[in-house]
């Protein structure tokens, strides 16, 4: 009965603090409101905001107990200890009671006795106790018999209950107004993605393509959904957008999102809606659902509420592949440092180390199959999903001296800053102004964003090395206090991210784009070399020539180089709008290069050609004439000097 009724949601933040009491507590920080399953406490002990509630005193009379709002058919308890580096607290045995009016309280009975629960043997694995018979009040308590004996009562809970009056409405939620999209809202495991994708694929065949980009550790593919209008090549011109779920197989919303998002796009594509229409015709999307399959499979055979804060976060291997990926920004920093010819610095396309590459790197499957995906498709946009806090992080992730926090901007700071504020402003929750921090740190003080390095460091971030590595723009957004939310919170999360997830992908249209070309053969030139004035980050064009560099609003000066050609500058303004500027270039072959070309084919010099190469030769031969002349000049005088 228990898995036919969700939970209350104390750990989603649906149940509010003023609904959690409790007999007595410590301090502040280990108040009632902080008994909620799964929550995380901060570094410092004594903090405000600690992990778990703790009891003033020790005796079996003291308790928390939750206020459901409505009569509740309460079916189960979930117990966890305190959430802490310094302190082991938890509970071992508890008892259960309920009431209608917190006057009168009914314990829960097993038999003819009143029931004693099974509680914890550690800090951090959930524990789930089955009522022995469901019991109808409005309110439960929890009311600890023993508990650790080094430590004191400490408690985090989940309680399972569903809604009453309907008794035959065995899933109450799934009646609930959620949201009007009729999407498939259930957890998906490998086997049931697969078929998610493969049915939108069906319906939709004229503009989706599912590939995979290689293999999970245990063999599990990686696969991808596109959405294009032309799916399966790079359209000239059309940009490439990513987003990447479940890096860590254990914050499960951003899985669940991209698959809602391939049907409702496949959906309103069908009806004709203008923006899904647009947006399908006007840009190349890729969706990988699940980046860590085999975290996930783990997770999700424990389920939501048990699978705790980290059993599958990491790969199969024990690699965490948000700390994978390899670390361009030392690599960055120590040639700043090291150059003194600022000239020949780079700021892009940083080459990827070579103990990275070897075989004995520990570097995850999936990560190497994610690094060579980014090599081969020029994306300039992307997202990566996670769970278990409300924010959106943008790069650079990692510090610049090992600090653990400290603000560390890209060149591309503002518009960073704009696409974070994007997703924040537009997502139901975070935009909310009254609502509650998930764990230790308020981020609604910092409008809900944050630079990455300025929450805590992470060396070998996916952001960090696609800004450094590739042409492409990427944030991390973190989409729930809860990494595994219950199924029945899966339409009210869609609602909350829906219109984030498409303004994002729209912003993939914002600053300038245009195609590099030959002047004279019109043939798009690959790997030119795009600067924008004051910008110290270079971007690249793809392999036909097209580029596209985001930018906020306002007039800048770009200039394009290319092997071979003379370079161009000239003058481009982005606008308000929501599509981007085009700013085509037409290079000039160096003499040299057209010579060399000509050669190669052992044709013959033009008469033009052969007057440009004699002029290029004669203004060679004055310019070393007289640098030959001014040393010996200078000569002179030093032996003239010496001879005085």
């Amino acid at each position: 009965v228990y898995k036919k009724c969700p939970p209350l949601g104390l750990e989603s933040l649906k149940v509010k603090d003023s609904q959690i009491q409790a007999s007595s507590y410590k301090r502040m920080g280990l108040g009632p409101h902080r008994g909620r399953l799964n929550i995380q406490s901060g570094v410092e002990d004594g903090d405000i905001y600690d992990g778990a509630w703790c009891a003033q005193y020790e005796d079996q009379n003291q308790w928390v107990q939750i206020d459901a709002k409505k009569l509740t058919r309460f079916t189960a308890v979930i117990l966890q200890g305190r959430g802490s580096i310094w302190s082991l607290d938890y509970v071992e045995t508890f008892k259960v009671q309920v009431s209608n009016d917190t006057i009168k309280w009914k314990p829960c009975m097993n038999g003819t006795e009143e029931a004693v629960f099974e509680g914890n043997k550690d800090s951090d694995t959930p524990v789930l106790a089955i009522l022995p018979k469901p019991a109808v009040a409005q309110y439960i308590r929890i009311n600890p018999q023993t508990w650790f004996k080094n430590g004191t009562i400490c408690l985090r809970a989940e309680i399972m209950g569903c809604e009453l009056p309907d008794p035959n409405n065995i899933y109450p939620w799934q009646s609930e107004e959620g949201t009007k999209d009729k999407l498939d809202f259930r957890h998906h495991n490998y086997k049931e993605m697969r078929k998610l994708m493969k049915s939108v694929n069906e319906m939709c065949p004229d503009i989706t393509r599912i590939y995979s980009i290689g293999k999970s550790y245990m063999g599990l593919k990686l696969y991808v959904m596109e959405i294009s209008d032309n799916p399966g090549k790079h359209e000239l011109g059309e940009p490439e957008f990513r987003y990447v779920a479940g890096m860590h197989g254990n914050e499960v919303l951003g899985r669940e999102l991209l698959l809602n998002l391939m049907e409702y796009i496949c959906q309103e594509y069908k009806r004709g809606n203008e923006r899904i229409v647009h947006l399908v015709k006007e840009t190349r999307i890729h969706l990988l659902p699940s980046m860590n399959p085999d975290g996930y499979e783990m997770a999700y055979k424990k389920g939501s509420e048990l699978s705790g804060w980290s059993l599958g976060r990491f790969s199969y291997e024990g690699i965490d592949m948000n700390h994978n990926f390899a670390d361009l920004n030392t690599v960055m920093w120590d040639a700043i440092e090291l150059e003194t010819d600022k000239s020949k610095l780079i700021n892009h396309y940083f080459p990827i180390p070579e103990y990275y590459t070897s075989e004995d790197a520990l570097v995850a499957p999936e990560t190497r199959a994610v690094i060579s995906w980014m090599q081969t498709i020029p994306f300039v946009l992307s997202a990566n999903l996670h769970g278990g806090e409300l924010v959106v992080t943008y790069p650079f992730d990692m510090t610049k001296d090992w600090a653990p926090r400290e603000h560390t901007p890209t060149p591309d700071e503002s518009f960073f800053r704009w696409l974070a504020t994007v997703y924040a402003s537009t997502n139901h929750v975070m935009s909310n102004p009254d609502r509650r921090p998930c764990h230790n740190e308020d981020f609604l003080r910092y409008n809900n964003i944050i630079n990455g390095a300025n929450w805590h460091t992470v060396p070998g971030s996916m952001n960090d090395f696609s800004y450094l590595h590739t042409n492409c723009f990427e944030v991390t957004v973190e989409l729930s206090c809860d990494k595994f939310p219950h199924a029945s919170e899966l339409p009210i999360e869609w609602e909350n991210n829906k219109e984030s997830l498409l303004v994002y992908m729209e912003q993939v249209h914002r600053g300038i784009k245009g195609v590099v070309k030959d002047k004279d053969t019109e043939a798009g030139i690959a790997d030119a070399i795009i600067k924008v004035d004051d910008i110290d980050h270079h971007i690249r064009s793809a392999f036909d020539g097209d580029f596209w560099r985001l930018l906020n609003p306002g007039n800048y000066d770009v200039t394009v180089t290319a092997e071979g050609y003379f370079p161009a500058t000239r003058s481009c303004r982005v606008e308000y709008e929501h599509y981007p500027t085009i700013c085509d270039f037409h290079l000039t072959k160096t003499p040299k290069q057209r010579l060399r070309e000509i050669l190669a084919k052992g044709g013959k010099i033009p008469k033009d050609l052969q007057l440009r190469l004699r002029q290029l030769r004669i203004r060679k031969l004055r310019a070393s004439t007289k640098l030959i002349n001014q040393r010996r000049a200078s000569q002179q005088r030093r032996a003239r000097g010496a001879h005085n």
